[in-house]
């Protein structure tokens, strides 16, 4: 059975705010995998909230204290300008972090076979101590690290195929050999991280791997990086777990985008990372939602990577 771990809260950050990670994303996903043809096979779950010891697996005590602390009446700009909080988004953020953990979780456990998690905010740009990217707390950084700290777990590879690189998980396992990041994004694009020669460092070192492509990357483009780079790189490090950064926007539609991906590009690529989690690691699977802001592509692009997920390879 494939989970979908979902709240409410994930519709209610930034509602009534005007911005292109809106509401709307979580609204269409749901829609559509309640009402897919294999909604059969999916196991809806509300995500449980994250405590602060969980946040401070990944970041910063006094950035989560700040956060958590902080009275949001309209509107506020976290960072620079692109990640706002409304009232609803400190709790819909301790979710997103929480939904992550708590399908590794049961994952692990074996209680799912795999799960997806429709997320809002964000989480592969957020870093130790600031909010980036839309992005308020890391929620694959958090779930991998509750993976190793909780979970036993000694090689949990992360695959992030947003097409912005995920510049907060890179810098929280760069210089960690427990956790394989691998990223294939637009470069030059934002947040101009991810250069091919970010390799991690100390006992991390070799142990983040970047993939920039150009604007106009298609489906052959990036297939073949899974087969001529991502797979080998699985092979050889024999993940115990495998979590997916899931962003939709390298789709041919997306506004915020370069790349020209098809929606079946999706449903392959977790095919072909299923496979590679059948081959090391019992099947053990968990996606978590990030970036894809055309919602009829998002919508289409979810439905093609859920039941590549539910569907045996």
């Amino acid at each position: 059975m494939t989970g979908i771990i979902y709240h409410r809260l994930f519709g209610e950050h930034l509602q009534g705010y005007n911005h292109v990670e809106s509401p709307e994303r979580y609204e269409v996903i749901m829609k559509r995998l309640r009402n897919c043809p294999f909604s059969g096979g999916l196991d809806f779950i509300e995500a449980e909230s994250a405590g602060v010891k969980l946040l401070e697996l990944v970041h910063d005590g006094k950035y989560v204290s700040d956060i958590l602390s902080m009275k949001i009446d309209s509107p506020v700009v976290l960072d620079w300008g692109d990640t706002v909080a409304t009232p609803a988004s400190q709790q819909a953020a301790l979710h997103a972090a929480g939904a992550g953990v708590q399908a590794a979780r049961l994952v692990l456990g074996g209680e799912l076979d795999s799960a997806f998690c429709p997320v809002r905010p964000p989480g592969h740009h957020a870093e130790r101590d600031r909010a980036m990217g839309f992005c308020i707390f890391n929620n694959v950084a958090i779930a991998a690290s509750w993976l190793i700290s909780e979970g036993g777990l000694g090689r949990v590879a992360i695959v992030d195929w947003d097409v912005h690189h995920g510049n907060g998980t890179e810098h929280v396992f760069f210089d960690d050999d427990r956790v394989l990041y691998i990223s294939l994004h637009q470069y030059p694009h934002y947040p101009g991280t991810g250069h091919f020669n970010s390799v991690g460092s100390g006992k991390g070192a070799g142990y983040t791997i970047n993939l920039p492509v150009g604007a106009g990357a298609d489906d052959s483009l990036y297939l073949g990086k899974f087969h001529e780079r991502i797979i080998p790189a699985l092979d050889g490090y024999r993940p115990e777990f495998i979590l997916i950064s899931a962003g939709f926007d390298a789709h041919g539609d997306d506004p915020l985008s370069g790349c020209r991906l098809t929606t079946g590009a999706f449903g392959e690529m977790t095919r072909l990372l299923r496979e590679s989690a059948q081959k090391h690691c019992g099947g053990r699977i968990v996606s978590m939602l990030e970036g894809g802001y055309d919602l009829e592509a998002l919508a289409d692009s979810v439905e093609s990577h859920v039941e590549a997920l539910v569907t045996e390879a």
